[in-house]
């Protein structure tokens, strides 16, 4: 990172300023740190990573070759700086396969109790060299630069790992930096880690892996997630770090689909929970063009960000390690629509909370739903295997008031009057004791808004039946 010079005596001032707010506010200097650490990643930063990596002297970074170990080479180097300990091949960074080169480093964990749960946060350093008929969709011999394929990746994981340098604590879980060579071959760098790790993590078993892959073209601050099926929960965990304190959020698209198109997919394919992170699709994927002066520098920030927190919240989780949902493999966009279909008559809402006519009956199962007393909320809900604490809104009754207060198909309920859901059934029965006013906190494309609900009091003879 960048080095500015200050006068000593306000340094020492600051420092026990600093030293005394710790003694006092313990959580809030640690909140400060927290802030500090993600401040520390910076666009300029980034920008300088990305400008070595993409130069034409690299020659596109083709796995085995002289640019691709020049690029090697400068990743080290900045791991050395950072003091991170190597976790390759017989001490080195390097983990050697087929005449390339994984680069590996380690952040121990502070819990001795999970030393051996391994968290991986990779990116690929490799790109397609010059080009050809395989590898390019042309035109062939001229450096493909792979500013953003995957430089951009290389540089947000690079500040990724400095700026966890500076976290309050070191996380409870260790965290290993991987940089994948060969990835452009067909994924060889992170499925010979799959199957064979150097002999200090061989006692390690992983436990999650996180992958940026283009995250470099940010484009209306729109991020796609990859692979969030594939443990419960793993929406609400991004969309929790996505909208940590202070940060503008971005907007998040979940995509279902599990392709073996990047290195998540090893990772996957060993039942190891994974997601990517990833900016989108663009012209110049994989053509000579995708170079320096197209990249969004400062859409790096909020990505390598999102992935610091992210990381840092996984590490620190509390419990078993994350288990793998393999109804995911099996999951795609297609079962994504079909979840968030609209309903024009499906009764999973909740109306009253006193005896009296039946409206309906939810679709987990639950008694039916009366109208006696209490108003109708408007809300009608299905209920997502893979989120069961986050259902999904398919249909809002005209003139309701949800959808006075503004509430839109596709969001997801998350908490009711501040209090965490923890499923489709406790949403309902929370909805039908509320009074006559009530918050609900909704994630709309990964972005949580609180929505206030004022009833429209009703008696059973005006409700009418449920459809």
């Amino acid at each position: 990172m960048r080095i500015t010079r200050i006068p000593v005596l306000p340094v020492l001032a600051a420092m026990v300023a600093v030293t005394a707010a710790a003694a006092s506010t313990p959580a809030g200097f640690a909140a400060e740190l927290m802030a500090a650490a993600r401040s520390s990643i910076q666009a300029e930063d980034a920008k300088r990573h990305i400008s070595a990596l993409a130069d034409d002297a690299l020659e596109g970074r083709e796995g085995g070759s002289r640019g691709g170990r020049a690029a090697g080479s400068y990743v080290v180097s900045h791991l050395e700086k950072l003091g991170l300990e190597p976790a390759g091949d017989n001490g080195s960074y390097y983990q050697q396969f087929g005449g390339m080169r994984n680069i590996l480093a380690l952040a121990r964990g502070s819990d001795p109790s999970v030393a051996n749960e391994l968290i991986v946060v990779g990116a690929h350093y490799d790109h397609v060299g010059y080009g050809n008929s395989e590898n390019s969709y042309g035109p062939f011999g001229f450096v493909h630069n792979g500013a953003d394929d995957n430089a951009s990746g290389v540089a947000g994981l690079i500040e990724v790992a400095e700026a966890m340098q500076h976290l309050p604590n070191r996380p409870r879980r260790p965290i290993l930096f991987a940089f994948w060579d060969g990835e452009e071959k067909g994924l060889l760098g992170s499925y010979h880690f799959v199957r064979v790790r150097p002999a200090m993590l061989a006692p390690m078993s992983v436990v999650f892996s996180v992958n940026l892959d283009m995250i470099g073209r940010l484009r209306g601050e729109r991020l796609e997630i990859f692979g969030a099926r594939t443990s419960e929960g793993l929406r609400t965990a991004v969309v929790r770090s996505n909208n940590r304190q202070g940060a503008v959020p971005l907007e998040l698209v979940f995509d279902w689909a599990i392709e073996e198109d990047s290195d998540h997919y090893p990772f996957i394919a060993a039942k190891i929970p994974t997601v990517m992170f990833h900016t989108g699709l663009h012209d110049q994927y994989h053509r000579p063009g995708d170079d320096v002066q197209l990249i969004n520098f400062d859409g790096i920030e909020p990505v390598a960000r999102l992935t610091l927190d992210f990381v840092t919240a996984l590490a620190n989780e509390p419990g078993s390690p994350r288990s793998f949902r393999p109804q995911a493999r099996s999951e795609s966009d297609a079962t994504k629509k079909a979840l968030e279909a609209q309903a024009q008559s499906e009764p999973s809402v909740a109306t009253a909370s006193q005896p009296g006519t039946a409206t309906g009956q939810t679709t987990d199962g639950q008694a039916p739903i009366t109208a006696a007393q209490r108003p109708r909320w408007g809300i009608g809900t299905r209920a997502d295997a893979g989120e069961p604490t986050n259902p999904v809104v398919v249909r809002i009754t005209a003139g309701s008031p949800a959808a006075q207060a503004g509430l839109a198909l596709g969001d997801r309920i998350a908490a009711i009057d501040g209090t965490d859901i923890l499923s489709q059934a406790d949403m309902v029965a929370r909805l039908a004791a509320a009074g006559n006013r009530v918050a609900v906190d909704v994630d709309r494309k990964g972005r949580m808004f609180r929505l206030e609900m004022t009833a429209i009091q009703t008696n059973a003879a005006e409700t009418p039946p449920l459809k």
